[in-house]
Formats: C-alpha cells, structure tokens, sequence
C-alpha cells in the first residue's frame, strides 16, 4: 500500500511546472534572437510594403492586425510570440503573461513590449481558465471553491472573475 501511494504522489517530470517554466523561457529566447537576426529583412520588407501601399488604395485598408504587424518592433513581435506560446501552451491569463513577460525571473521585456504583446495577442481567456481549472481538478484534486479561489489569486493564476466564474460553469462535474 505505501508503494502506490509514493507511485500517486510523483509525479513525471514533464508534468512539473518547472519544466514547462524552463522550456518556455529557452523558446522565448530563441524566438528573441530569431527576430534580432531578421532585423535587416524586416527593413526591407517594410520598404516594399510602403512601396506597394502607396501604389494602391486596396493595400492601405489591410486589416489591423497585420498593419500593427507591420509597425511592431523586433522586440514587441518577440514579446508577442512568447505571449503566444504562453497562451498557447501553458494556458495563462492575460495578467499573468504580462507579469511574466516584464519579470526579471522571466523574459524580462520592457513594461511597453509586453503591454504591445497582451493587447495584440488574439487569446481566449475563458478557454484558458477553462484548461487550468480542467488541470487543477485532474491533477491536484482541487475543489471547486479552490480552483476558482487559484484561479482568480493575485498569487495564483491571476484570471478575471468572470474568466474564473466559465471556468467552474464549464468544468465537468
């Protein structure tokens, strides 16, 4: 009997936060230097763009996204990139990625660069609150009351009130 109770209790190393915390900074990294490498070829993307809006009319009503796109610098497209994956993969909250994105144990970007990347990041944040409370539940056997109290903590998971509230309104019972 102690033998699966030590068995229930570890958990395997992929699913530890930490990896997930390191493996997301190294992506961020990378996705950093990529983009300060691509510095020179944005220059001159940027230059036929201007070239080819100015020639046609139905060039300059682009979509927005695609024109802030164009307008973003390197590190306000890194910042957003590491938004996305931290979105996309850790299933964070908006406030939660922009403390990430400007923390010194994180990405450490300007307080600009990662206002830039959580306001142009195109997230569902209800979705979000939904994959970790759906996590919560499987792996710590959580509560509701604690999952919403998680989820919604300026020490926890940082999500809205009313992110939190579809959350536990969509969780399986």
């Amino acid at each position: 009997m102690k033998n699966k109770n030590t068995e229930k209790q570890k958990k395997p190393f992929y699913k530890k936060i930490w990896v997930w915390i390191v493996a997301i900074i190294v992506v961020g990294i990378a996705v950093s230097a990529s983009s300060s490498n691509d510095n020179d070829s944005d220059s001159k993307d940027k230059t036929s763009k201007t070239t080819s809006s100015s020639s046609s009319s139905s060039s300059s009503s682009s979509s927005s996204s695609s024109k802030s796109g164009s307008k973003a610098t390197a590190q306000q497209k890194a910042a957003l990139n590491s938004a996305k994956t931290y979105s996309d993969s850790m299933h964070m909250s908006k406030q939660g990625i922009y403390d990430q994105l400007t923390s010194d144990y994180g990405d450490k970007f300007s307080a600009s660069d990662a206002q830039y990347a959580v306001d142009n990041l195109k997230a569902d944040y209800n979705k979000n609150a939904l994959e970790s409370a759906e996590t919560y539940q499987k792996e710590e056997n959580l509560s509701v009351a604690d999952i919403k109290e998680q989820l919604t903590s300026n020490d926890g998971e940082k999500f809205t009130e009313s992110e939190a509230q579809y959350a536990i309104d969509h969780l399986s019972k």
